[in-house]
């Protein structure tokens, strides 16, 4: 039984000020990180690095992920329209940012914070792995709660008769209409035709709590040097290209090959080529040892 979307983004208002759901789940996401971080921290899992260094991998990460992933988005979905017009990477109120650009963000701060810390770069990036995941799954949710990247209808699949009704992917006049009008139409069955996978909790689930499960199960003891990294980006790699399957790709993008292939796909390609090679390689690294303080 299809479902209808009708929840607020906004959390809280007070006057202008506005808060939403999705920067809430940003802060779940960190806070999160920072909580299972400290444990790790303390078990000796980083040895020579304190709450004080910690907090300044974290502080460095996040910049790297806010920054990497609005820079990352227009230059993966929306180098057109940055061309015509660059002051559009700083309109990140009208939303877009993009998981392999705030990779690659993180990794830049990673890179420099190891070196100034004397640490292998993979010693770090391993530490750090088990902590995004729980970020991941947090802003997928908040992906759901703001009506955003929705997945493909399911009329006509195996699927049909299951889904969720999005309001801003419906077509005039029902896009157009207030809340309670649009109610009426989806309780008369008319706005069945139009549900759609919700991608969005496919990605929560995957990319978050299997994520999560898997890479804290797996680091609870120590590994070789590039394994839980190799994991990481073999499982998320894995993911998000399956996932984008059932996904509605970019509208100003649409498919890049074969009417199947999408940005998503090619980005997360050499992530699975990466995460195998990484876990290769692990095989004849060395194991880290913790030092609990």
């Amino acid at each position: 039984m299809p479902v209808l979307h009708q929840i607020n983004p906004i959390a809280i208002s007070l006057g202008p000020l506005k808060v939403h759901w999705y920067g809430l789940m940003y802060l779940l996401g960190f806070a999160m990180a920072w909580w299972l971080g400290r444990r790790r921290v303390r078990a000796g899992r980083l040895p020579g690095v304190d709450d004080n260094g910690f907090g300044d991998l974290m502080f460095y990460s996040m910049l790297g992920v806010v920054l990497g992933g609005r820079i990352g988005y227009i230059l993966f979905y929306d180098f057109g329209e940055f061309l015509k017009d660059p002051l559009l990477i700083f309109r990140v109120w009208q939303g877009g940012m993009s998981f392999h650009g705030g990779l690659l963000g993180v990794l830049v701060a990673i890179i420099w914070w190891s070196r100034r810390h004397r640490l292998h770069v993979f010693d770090t990036l391993d530490f750090i792995a088990p902590l995004v995941p729980a970020g991941l799954g947090f802003g997928r949710i908040g992906n759901y709660v703001g009506g955003e990247l929705w997945g493909k209808p399911t009329q006509g699949t195996l699927f049909d008769g299951w889904g969720v009704v999005f309001p801003r992917a419906l077509p005039e006049p029902f896009a157009s209409m207030d809340s309670a009008t649009l109610r009426t139409y989806f309780d008369s069955g008319v706005l069945n035709a139009f549900a759609r996978h919700p991608s969005q909790l496919y990605q929560a689930a995957l990319e978050g709590l299997v994520m999560f499960c898997v890479l804290v199960w797996y680091s609870r003891r120590p590994r070789p040097r590039f394994a839980v990294s190799g994991l990481f980006a073999l499982l998320y790699g894995c993911f998000r290209f399956l996932v984008e399957f059932v996904r509605e790709p970019d509208a100003q993008l649409g498919y890049l090959a074969f009417g199947w292939v999408t940005m998503g796909q090619v980005l997360s390609t050499p992530l699975i080529v990466l995460g195998l090679f990484w876990l290769w390689k692990s095989r004849s690294a060395p194991t880290l040892q913790p030092e609990p303080r």
